[in-house]
């Protein structure tokens, strides 16, 4: 598995480990008490390098190569998921998808970004930026489920909305503005789940809801760390700086209420037991849709409202 700065000891342990492991395949060496001596010793490490995780650290997880992605999940917690391509006025962007699932235990429409896994995959999505077309997309789903009174979850990982020509020519605020005006009063139940990097109004044209939810080790921000610390200081090199002082960690935005609830992530992270966190993933969304289906529609709007009222207070 591709690993980051902050896990390469572990990872080399892991290695000791593999290796040790062939060694006792080839040969006719006792390597048990050695191979559960290192893994003693990885879960040690592990639990102490992740307690112990900045808000630059925690921006690193959030965009790791192996970071768990909407389909990831999906494959465990809505195998029978089916996606509806194209925003019907002649384009299907890769970056953003979404169709319709069993989910949290009820029929649902399901929209989240889609940043690749390969580098031509990561290519073709723009690494999960999405053009007006995208949002156009998930606007045509976010009205089938108001049609149909389908409950709505949206997983956001994108580093922001696509900033190419393309998207300008095509008015990329526009698609953008309209998506959070429609989903303000969207007469149906809207949760909006934070998997990794939720980036500017490219992750905000599918984040407003009724319920506010971020993986612990995901952010979310106006502008990443890099593009505050050419801002501040004129060079990005001092990224790790402006990530402390935006507070833009899940813990930090919880605090500051922002995001509702955090879901704590198995030790090392999402990528290292995706089932697990899609079952964590699940409970949650599940227990939220509970709480909104008690409420009346007009109830409901009425505090989707004033959420976003007091944004900032």
């Amino acid at each position: 598995m591709e690993h980051i700065e902050l896990e390469r000891p572990i990872e080399e342990l892991r290695i000791q480990i593999a290796n040790l492991r062939k060694l006792g395949n080839d040969a006719e060496i006792n390597i048990t008490t050695e191979v559960a001596r290192l893994e003693k010793q990885v879960e040690k490490m592990t639990q102490r390098v992740f307690d112990n995780l900045s808000a630059w650290d925690i921006t690193q997880l959030a965009r790791h190569p192996a970071r768990p992605g909407m389909l990831d999940y999906l494959k465990h917690c809505a195998p029978d998921f089916e996606q509806l391509h194209g925003d019907r006025h002649g384009c299907d962007d890769p970056a953003l998808i979404g169709g319709l699932g069993t989910f949290a235990g009820r029929s649902c429409v399901l929209v989240g970004n889609h940043k690749g896994r390969e580098v031509d995959e990561k290519v073709r999505n723009n690494f999960g930026m999405p053009q007006p077309e995208g949002y156009r997309k998930a606007l045509r789903l976010f009205e089938l489920a108001e049609r149909f009174g389908l409950p709505v979850c949206t997983f956001i990982d994108t580093p922001g909305a696509y900033p190419g020509i393309s998207a300008e020519n095509n008015n990329q605020s526009e698609a953008i503005a309209y998506n959070l005006m429609r989903l303000a009063a969207l007469r149906t139940p809207i949760i909006c789940l934070v998997t990794g990097e939720g980036g500017s109004g490219g992750a905000l044209a599918i984040g407003v809801g009724d319920s506010l939810m971020m993986l612990s080790y995901s952010i979310y921000s106006v502008i990443s760390p890099e593009g505050c610390a050419s801002i501040l200081w004129r060079k990005a090199e001092h990224a790790s700086e402006a990530a402390e002082a935006m507070q833009i960690t899940a813990a930090q935005l919880h605090e500051l209420g922002l995001a509702d609830r955090v879901i704590d992530e198995p030790v090392g992270g999402a990528h290292r037991n995706v089932k697990s966190m899609a079952e964590r993933i699940s409970a949650a969304c599940s227990e939220e849709f509970d709480r909104l289906a008690q409420m009346p529609m007009d109830e409901m709007l009425e505090a989707r409202m004033q959420r976003l009222r007091q944004y900032g207070q």
